[in-house]
């Protein structure tokens, strides 16, 4: 998009990631499992945001922000709650560690409907596509150097973890440029009714 149209009111681009968080103990439990691993290998960054499971990322110009959560909420209304499990650890070798994600078929399906039905509006341009998870994760240790991850898998790979929560909603979180962290901007509960997702592709 052209440098000078961002300057304009509405145009200015933001990120945004569409998420499950899940309930409060199983949030303080993650974010107890985080800090341990940053403190233990001295992560220089500690993810600081709140656990969660990522089903969407993307860039977006704010005038576009109401016609996503419209389309966002058709989605949710005609899907129905689930329950995920999280279970032991995962890693991206060399650089990540994670925790596994093990009921995918919900969230899968969940994710296709998204991107079936908003990613046309979720892309800003050629160069800034959506990106859609279709491997559920909660991170705890990103940015890892080649030792950090070494030595954090090596211990991390024989510990357990075990953990379960309802989505029954799904958040939209919003960085504006400039901003440190994401906010939310709107929620959207699963309400597993009928819903006729055509009348919403004409506007």
């Amino acid at each position: 998009m052209d440098r000078q149209m961002r300057q304009l009111p509405g145009y200015q681009v933001n990120e945004y990631k569409l998420v499950l968080v899940p309930h409060e103990e199983l949030v303080k439990h993650i974010a107890d499992v985080r800090k341990a691993i940053t403190e233990k290998y001295k992560l220089e960054h500690p993810i600081l945001s709140i656990p969660q499971v990522l089903l969407a990322n993307f860039k977006q110009i704010q005038a576009a922000e109401e016609r996503i959560i419209n389309r966002l909420k058709i989605v949710a209304m005609g899907s129905p709650a689930f329950k995920v499990e999280l279970k032991d650890y995962g890693s991206f070798p060399s650089h990540s560690i994670f925790i596994n994600v093990t009921s995918k078929v919900a969230i899968t399906e969940l994710v296709k409907k998204i991107r079936q039905d908003t990613q046309r509006l979720m892309k800003l341009d050629a160069e800034n596509k959506p990106h859609f998870m279709t491997e559920p994760y909660v991170g705890i240790a990103l940015k890892l150097k080649p030792w950090q991850y070494e030595n954090g898998w090596l211990e991390y790979s024989h510990k357990h973890f075990t953990g379960r929560f309802i989505a029954n909603h799904m958040l939209l979180l919003r960085r504006k440029t400039g901003e440190f962290k994401f906010k939310p901007v709107a929620s959207f509960d699963f309400e597993n009714m009928p819903v006729d997702i055509k009348q919403g592709q004409l506007f």
